[in-house]
């Protein structure tokens, strides 16, 4: 079937949706080899999807192997080449939460970004366990292969093209202008077609009111961003929103950063029909984790709310956690995006570092950040960010703190574990992420983000 053949989206797509696609045992491309476990999907013409991942039945099972896929571009004959998805997707709920154990949570890939494409290919093959025996008549090597996990399907994400107005037009003449924070690239939503309000279904709108009245000391009801305050203006909220709980020291010099330039839920265009209604606080937040998406660094800072619109998605309806796992997303140009929903002043409980959610948050930088060095912009915006988080709830961004394990494949259920107030998601849980390249910023993200609270 040529791509011009592929049925085009019908309105209620345009909104997004998921194609998921079970896949089928392939055989050995090598049959020199022992037989290797592999499953996959040949070429084959589906509906226009930007953001692809796998995903299994138990999420407690690990995928040892290597899963690539290639796509081809939307209406064209171009095919990508084999791009490989981060099989050790960390980010998840606690132990014995209720998000954790709902039933409908899912192992899964890291989500990859490959942009508009109406055609895929995947495979996936176990890791091959080479084992050397010696014998009377010599040595040998046997090559042995483990299970894949269950239920493997491939996981085609369409973000959709729901952006509210407001935020499209951004920046026109005659619109409000926002101050934007030093650092950051003014944000610009996707320039389609918004959500009909009177089409929407009546539970989606009483989620994006609760969405939007969660962040009302920060910004009018239904904004497409929270405004960046100077520092005056900074301090004079935490005294507001911290009325009765401050100590005489903390009234007099307060240690927290300019409130950043924050796009909220409605500014990305979030579905709040996707997640679950009601919200879920900790008591304060104590740390912050710095993750990356592993989601690849092919997109371009207008693309940003889609990508964010893709991850959400395969979140909630492809893994089956309750929200988006982050609390916070940064993209490449150093804007800053509201995450789990709840209000971005308030402790609200996330899925990003497995045993370690409760009294911290997660900061997601799109992109992947192994070999490459992440852009300053984005750093330089986790630094704020944290500044002023961090220092709504007293935490001082160069110091060490101590959060009980819920429990993890790094530290069992109920240690006590001294941590960094911006610790890397490695530290808590056994993981490459953040990535090395991000990871080593993180000391001097600690210094910025001390710095700008005054220490």
């Amino acid at each position: 079937m040529s791509p011009a053949a592929v049925r085009p989206a019908t309105g209620a797509e345009a909104l997004g949706g998921t194609q998921s696609l079970p896949l089928a045992p392939l055989a050995s491309r090598d049959r020199t080899l022992a037989p290797v476990a592999e499953e996959g999907l040949p070429r084959r013409d589906v509906r226009h999807f930007s953001l692809v991942g796998v995903i299994w039945d138990d999420p407690d099972t690990v995928l040892h192997g290597r899963v690539q896929v290639r796509t081809r571009a939307a209406g064209t004959d171009t095919w990508s080449l084999w791009q490989d998805l981060e099989t050790h997707n960390d980010d998840a709920a606690d132990p014995g939460t209720a998000e954790r154990t709902s039933g409908r949570v899912h192992g899964a890939t890291a989500p990859l970004w490959v942009g508009d494409s109406d055609g895929v290919e995947v495979r996936v093959r176990a890791e091959a366990d080479r084992r050397t025996e010696d014998t009377a008549r010599g040595s040998r090597t046997a090559t042995t292969t483990g299970p894949l996990p269950t239920g493997l399907r491939l996981e085609l994400v369409d973000p959709g093209e729901s952006a509210p107005e407001a935020a499209r037009q951004d920046g026109a003449a005659g619109a409000p202008q926002r101050a934007v924070a030093p650092g950051s690239a003014p944000y610009s939503a996707p320039r389609s077609a918004p959500r009909s309000a009177p089409t929407a279904d009546p539970t989606e709108v009483l989620a994006a009111m609760d969405a939007s009245a969660a962040n009302a000391d920060l910004a009018d009801f239904g904004a497409t961003e929270i405004p960046a305050l100077d520092r005056q203006q900074t301090e004079q909220e935490l005294f507001a929103l911290r009325a009765g709980e401050l100590t005489g020291q903390q009234r007099v010099k307060p240690y927290i950063g300019p409130r950043p330039r924050i796009v909220t839920r409605h500014g990305w265009g979030a579905d709040e029909g996707l997640r679950e209604r009601t919200f879920v606080y900790t008591k304060k937040v104590k740390a912050a984790f710095v993750h990356h998406t592993a989601s690849g660094n092919g997109y371009s800072c207008t693309q940003a709310a889609s990508l964010i619109r893709g991850i959400y998605r395969y979140h909630v309806k492809s893994m089956g956690w309750r929200d988006i796992g982050y609390n916070f997303l940064v993209d490449k140009c150093g804007n800053i995006y509201e995450g789990r929903a709840g209000g971005v002043a308030k402790p609200v409980l996330g899925a990003h570092t497995l045993g370690f959610n409760s009294n911290s948050m997660g900061i997601a930088v799109l992109g992947s950040f192994g070999s490459k060095k992440p852009p300053a912009a984005a750093t330089r915006a986790v630094a704020q960010l944290a500044a002023w988080k961090l220092g709504l709830h007293g935490a001082n961004p160069k110091g060490k703190t101590y959060l009980k394990s819920g429990g993890g494949n790094r530290y069992p259920k109920g240690k006590k574990v001294r941590l960094n107030v911006i610790s890397g998601h490695r530290d808590g849980f056994a993981t490459e992420c953040p990535g090395r390249q991000l990871y080593r910023k993180l000391g001097s993200t600690r210094t910025t983000a001390a710095r700008l609270q005054g220490r």
